[in-house]
């Protein structure tokens, strides 16, 4: 009799139990919209294809080898971060974009090394000794102030230069220039993004590689961790190495190592010599935020 018993109401607690999943099903509960930022950030991380290893420059100006730890992608998808992810002005094509591979572009505290060359011609780094750092952040300053009209009229938030996060050091041995500026995106206020711009220019022949990491303030330790063995990673090809210099044959740039830091070698003063991080999810809460996702996700797949 007990046993019985027993099976009714296991028989009766199978039903209730089957009939609730069933209903679950039938009405699927709506994620949160910490939940719905993972499913997007981590989709979109998904979606490059990066690569390791050795990785040559377009234009066969030399070759990176990744680093441990690092990630490449090369120079469309760099331009697609840069643009459309982070919200920077059309520039002039990134070479590519190296990033930690514990995270992504789209990850919020994410930062990434861009690449890219400007062929000025060999750039003289007599100077080296004499250049006035602190004289030349303030022409920064002021040049940014004057460009951010035109960022107004092209629909960009201004950008104002704070100051240096680390100043400019040059290493006569390897030939590289490097110095960090702390930036503000928007209006000052509550509002106000702080990002950092690390600037590191590896001298060549004909030209200068440029590997400026975009990032917050508090990532700077990190990266001066990473830039040593960068800079040993990074490499013209043969005979277009600093060394390789050929007075008779070569053009010597207009800029010396302080029009470097200046910014003064770029098309608009200040302008693209800035870059900024503002990636920020936006989601929309409830079922229709996850509506919202499953359609980004299907088009991505499609």
């Amino acid at each position: 009799m007990n046993f019985l018993k027993t099976t009714r109401y296991f028989g009766l607690f199978v039903l209730l139990w089957t009939s609730a999943v069933r209903a679950a099903a039938a009405t699927p509960a709506v994620p949160d919209s910490a939940a719905l930022e993972r499913v997007y950030v981590d989709s979109v991380n998904a979606s490059f294809h990066y690569q390791t290893g050795r990785v040559s420059l377009p234009g066969r100006l030399g070759y990176i080898d990744v680093p441990a730890g690092m990630r490449f992608l090369d120079s469309a998808q760099a331009q697609y971060v840069l643009e459309r992810l982070w919200g920077n002005p059309p520039d002039n094509t990134p070479l590519g974009l190296l990033l930690p591979t514990t995270m992504g572009p789209a990850t919020d505290d994410s930062w990434a090394f861009m690449v890219t060359y400007e062929e000025m011609g060999y750039v003289d780094d007599g100077d080296a000794d004499n250049i006035d750092y602190d004289a030349l952040l303030e022409e920064m300053r002021h040049d940014t102030r004057l460009e951010n009209a035109t960022r107004a009229a092209d629909g960009y938030d201004p950008i104002e230069v704070l100051g240096w996060a680390s100043p400019p050091f040059y290493d006569q041995k390897h030939h590289v220039l490097h110095w960090a500026k702390l930036l503000r995106f928007g209006p000052s206020g509550a509002t106000a993004h702080h990002t950092l711009n690390y600037d590191v220019r590896v001298l060549g022949r004909k030209g200068v590689l440029r590997l400026m990491a975009i990032s917050g303030k508090g990532q700077l330790p990190e990266i001066k961790t990473a830039i040593p063995t960068l800079i040993a990673r990074t490499h013209f090809a043969d005979g277009l190495q600093y060394e390789d210099y050929a007075p008779d044959v070569d053009d010597i740039a207009a800029y010396s190592l302080g029009g470097l830091v200046a910014g003064k070698v770029l098309a608009k003063v200040g302008f693209f010599a800035l870059i900024i991080k503002f990636w920020k999810v936006i989601l929309i809460s409830g079922a229709s935020a996850w509506a919202m996702v499953r359609r980004w996700l299907a088009g991505r797949q499609g």
